[in-house]
């Protein structure tokens, strides 16, 4: 686990680097706003955030207190109280968002998932009491029932590594072209949905930017010829939802005891970033040489 530790802040330690020189010659300081002074410097704040994903703690107080504060006390010398640093864990948002995106995404391939899970924040009971997403929640219904929260969507390749996502509310319908327009900006090639992204004008605009949206058909429509490859990718869609519930059994993306916003867009973000580092990822091995490789489909 320390090697693990270790290399995890290598990585965001060098990324931090060139996110403050990039600071200092390209931002306009507000000298009349003072930013919280701290005595952790940003990639240990960034490097406890994302490895309490891969801790197996459930809750951030418990981990924060009984193993950054006692066990990796020697690793984090300048350890701050609990109050102070779920307070200035909040100004790591915009720097992980940032380093996901340069440094922790994949690569698209010419084969694509897509597919949006809820993130519910708080039981549907108690939605008239809720208070710290009021005006940002919304309800929405998913294949599993109704929920309170927001809608996570993302797209992955064949290899198992998410190459986008989009956060909006639980309300917003999967085939919103301003979420999916976001999510293929990268992509070319073939993209692989469930029954929820079919639509013929969502079909005819990826089309245009020349990319093949590919979902089954619902029982009442007629039936189509497909190509043999691309009904055999698309049985292994499946690999998309094992993501999500790595995301959300073993990265711990979803949880109802958040007091802020900002903590929130942290947890989600860096719960992606140590995704990301994760030694073995759902995926569906396929070589360059995509014909020769059908056969390991079905191993």
């Amino acid at each position: 686990m320390v090697e693990q530790l270790t290399a995890i802040f290598c990585d965001i330690d060098d990324f931090c680097i060139e996110y403050e020189k990039y600071c200092k010659t390209h931002l306009l300081t507000d000298e009349t706003r003072k930013s919280p002074k701290t005595s952790m410097h940003l990639s240990e704040i960034m490097t406890i955030v994302v490895y309490f994903h891969l801790s197996h703690y459930r809750e951030f107080k418990w981990y924060y207190l009984k193993y950054i504060c006692v066990t990796m006390r020697n690793c984090f010398t300048k350890v701050l109280s609990y109050s102070r640093f779920v307070e200035v864990m909040q100004s790591a948002a915009a720097p992980l968002t940032l380093y996901l995106m340069k440094h922790r995404f994949g690569k698209c391939s010419g084969i694509s998932f897509l597919d949006s899970t809820p993130i519910e924040v708080c039981n549907t009971r108690r939605i008239h009491s809720h208070r710290v997403f009021d005006g940002l929640a919304e309800r929405g219904k998913s294949s599993t029932g109704w929920f309170f929260g927001f809608k996570l969507h993302i797209a992955v390749n064949d290899k198992g590594e998410i190459i986008a996502f989009c956060l909006t509310a639980g309300n917003v319908d999967d085939r919103d072209w301003n979420v999916i327009s976001k999510l293929t900006r990268e992509m070319f090639g073939k993209v692989f949905a469930d029954r929820g992204y079919l639509s013929a004008p969502l079909f005819e605009k990826l089309y245009s930017k020349g990319i093949q949206l590919i979902t089954k058909l619902r029982k009442n429509m007629a039936n189509k010829l497909m190509d043999v490859t691309d009904k055999l990718l698309l049985r292994k869609r499946a690999v998309i939802e094992c993501i999500i519930d790595f995301l959300k059994n073993i990265c711990q993306i979803e949880h109802s005891r958040h007091r802020s916003v900002a903590n929130c867009v942290v947890n989600i973000i860096s719960a992606i970033v140590a995704y990301s580092f994760l030694p073995s990822k759902p995926s569906l091995y396929i070589s360059n040489d995509f014909t020769n490789s059908l056969p390991l489909l079905f191993a």
